[in-house]
């Protein structure tokens, strides 16, 4: 004999039934179905209310939902994350307020993407203890401080090396450029940046680490021929400590997103690879918004320098200096006396202040070189650190 089943809707009849003809006390009634005494009242009020079809199950959905996501909104964030894989629910987030769309809060955002299986899962990093040189030029106003590096290389379809120069603003976060250069060489790297000296001005300061072609480890003060240009132009060095990239990290930070988004897509050569960075550029200068800038871009903030880039300078010193050109050797005259300074300062114009009779202060532009002494033909180097190093200001 088959098992006779008995539905839910079933039992609230009988029990209302039953409550009508009041043949039994209504608190033995709701002991019997095992229901309280306020289940039992209310499916009789239901049923003297709205009938006996009102006591089907009904859905606990709540009549209004006003948190709920409207389907366009969830549809163009899942959108918008597919087409930038890389980029959180904040920035994503910023985007659908600039196209109209209403956005969803930051942990609604986070919780449809990792619904939707569209959020990896970070590895945690430990911390390394900080450290940074004292910085002569901090980063208050655009132009203030630009950073450069080389990102790491990568082989083109071709076979060809691709090893791309990237320089920032480090206030506003503009990317001034994403350059491919055929070789990382010192020429390819002043060519770049008198481009962009053109373009944007110059800086008051330029961060680097210590790699070639931005210093020198063998020459006075580290300076490379690059470096010792930019003294020339005026403008300040500032230097990461050797084997610290944490001094630089806001630029490391860019060249993650660089190895995710760029050099990830590889291109068949040079070209199409210099194309596809400036696209990136574009991007990223003008529609990612930035959690630094709250929400903005980098181009909203940046604008270019005041001082204006006018090629060749002829460095003047002032009363009480002596202007004497460096050997294309690196080797210094002075009336019958020779003296090696750097190959790094090849063509620059130097100041030489007279100390005593034998001895003078060198400087390029407004740092002190060091101490040349012309009756021991010797130079003595001056601190390499910014902070113990004069200024011809001062």
């Amino acid at each position: 004999m088959p098992w006779q089943t008995t539905s839910m809707n079933d039992v609230r009849r009988e029990f209302v039934m039953k409550a009508l003809q009041a043949r039994q006390d209504f608190a033995d009634l709701c002991a019997q179905f095992g229901i309280s005494r306020k289940t039992g009242y209310k499916w009789k009020e239901r049923a003297l209310t709205d009938g006996l079809d009102a006591l089907r199950e009904r859905s606990r959905r709540p009549k209004r939902s006003p948190q709920q996501i409207d389907e366009d909104v969830l549809c163009a964030l899942i959108r918008l994350k597919l087409r930038h894989p890389h980029w959180g629910a904040k920035k994503l987030l910023v985007i659908l307020a600039r196209g109209g769309l209403p956005a969803p809060s930051l942990s609604t955002g986070h919780r449809i993407l990792q619904k939707a299986g569209l959020v990896a899962v970070r590895r945690r990093r430990t911390k390394s203890p900080p450290g940074r040189l004292h910085a002569v030029v901090r980063a208050l106003a655009p132009n203030d401080v630009w950073t450069v590096d080389f990102k790491g290389w990568w082989l083109l379809r071709c076979g060809q090396r691709c090893e791309p120069l990237t320089v920032r603003d480090a206030f506003s976060r503009y990317v001034l450029s994403v350059h491919v250069p055929e070789a990382a060489t010192t020429a390819a790297v002043r060519a770049e940046f008198e481009r962009l000296f053109q373009l944007y001005g110059l800086p008051k300061a330029i961060k680097s680490d210590n790699g070639s072609p931005f210093a020198s480890a063998g020459s006075v003060l580290g300076l490379s021929r690059l470096s010792a240009w930019w003294v020339s132009l005026g403008i300040e060095l500032d230097r990461s400590r050797p084997a610290h990239p944490q001094d630089n990290g806001a630029h490391e930070r860019l060249h993650l997103d660089v190895q995710r988004e760029i050099a990830g897509r590889v291109q068949d050569d040079r070209r199409l690879q210099q194309a596809a960075c400036d696209l990136w550029r574009q991007e990223f200068n003008h529609v990612r918004p930035h959690e630094a800038l709250q929400g903005r871009c980098p181009a909203e903030l940046y604008t270019k320098s005041e001082r204006r880039f006018c090629g060749p300078v002829q460095l003047e010193y002032g009363p009480g200096f002596l202007v004497r050109k460096v050997a294309r050797n690196g080797i210094l005259a002075y009336r019958r006396d020779r003296v090696f300074l750097s190959a790094a300062l090849a063509g620059c114009d130097v100041g030489l202040r007279r100390l005593d009779s034998a001895s003078f202060e060198v400087w390029l532009n407004y740092l002190l070189l060091g101490t040349i002494n012309f009756q021991t033909l010797s130079f003595s180097g001056a601190p390499s650190r910014p902070s113990e190093a004069k200024r011809l200001s001062a």
